[in-house]
């Protein structure tokens, strides 16, 4: 499995008025504080999960202490499948180009990013089951940290509802195309392929159609050009029906949506119908 940026790189492989955006950022972290918190404490050459480990919804607060660039993966492992199998199976870069691939041995159950001095915080639903906690540093091999275990709940705690839900498909993204600072979003994967969802803010919506088509016509290089700062990594790859949810804190503008992940014939995705001008206001 390879991290968030070979996929930003290479394409493929394996991110209203100034009084009501704090009252609504003050809700959604209200909102997460009622939720059980899940720690994940990641480093250069460790990574440990710890807290109420049970089925149902979670805050996953991420902290960095040296991983530049890191990406943070929690894989779910199918009934039967041990360790050491999925282990033996990350050895053997079985899933570098396509991580299509791991769908025999589980699924992408959630993706995110951080960096060091970072605090990550995002809401999902964890399932019952053996997990993996998969770390990669920068443009680095993801490298298996450690494994824990969630356990049914006998009341699982549901998630707050979103205030708008964006959902990938083959081969687009359904959903509205403002999203509102502090507004707590939804990314979810509704097709069978593994989708990822970033967002690359651009100068202008002039810039952002020339974006859309260098993306339609396979010219990354000129595509560079046009990015005037990091992309919002609203979701790293996810496997099919896997979600997470976030405020937004992305810096208002116009951004490209897009999802780099390959196809089996090594087209990216943008080029199939994966990419979208979005705004995010205030």
């Amino acid at each position: 499995m390879s991290s968030r940026r070979n996929h930003h790189r290479l394409g493929g492989a394996f991110f209203a008025a100034i009084v009501a955006v704090a009252g609504l950022a003050f809700a959604c972290a209200a909102q997460a504080s009622t939720l059980p918190t899940v720690s994940v404490a990641i480093s250069p050459t460790s990574g440990m999960v710890s807290g109420p480990l049970e089925s149902g919804a979670a805050n996953v607060v991420t902290k960095d202490t040296g991983v530049k660039e890191a990406t943070e993966i929690l894989f779910l492992l199918k009934p039967g499948v041990s360790v050491a199998e999925a282990e033996k199976f990350i050895s053997e870069k079985k899933a570098q180009k396509d991580p299509n691939n791991t769908e025999k041995l589980g699924s992408l159950a959630f993706d995110t990013e951080v960096n060091p001095g970072e605090k990550s915080e995002v809401q999902t639903e964890l399932h019952a089951g053996q997990y993996l906690l998969l770390v990669g540093a920068g443009e680095g091999e993801v490298k298996l940290r450690s494994s824990f275990v969630v356990s049914a709940a006998k009341a699982p705690v549901a998630l707050p509802a979103p205030e708008a839900t964006i959902r990938s498909i083959e081969f687009g993204f359904r959903g509205p195309s403002t999203l509102h600072d502090g507004e707590l979003v939804r990314f979810e994967n509704e097709g069978f392929l593994v989708h990822m969802d970033l967002a690359a803010p651009v100068k202008s919506l002039k810039a952002a159609k020339e974006a859309v088509k260098d993306l339609q016509t396979g010219k990354e290089k000129a595509l560079r050009k046009l990015i005037v700062g990091p992309p919002a990594g609203f979701a790293g790859p996810l496997s099919h029906e896997a979600f997470q949810q976030e405020a937004i804190t992305a810096k208002p503008g116009i951004y490209v949506e897009v999802c780099f992940m390959e196809t089996q014939d090594g087209r990216s995705h943008t080029r199939l119908g994966m990419e979208r001008i979005i705004k995010i206001t205030r």
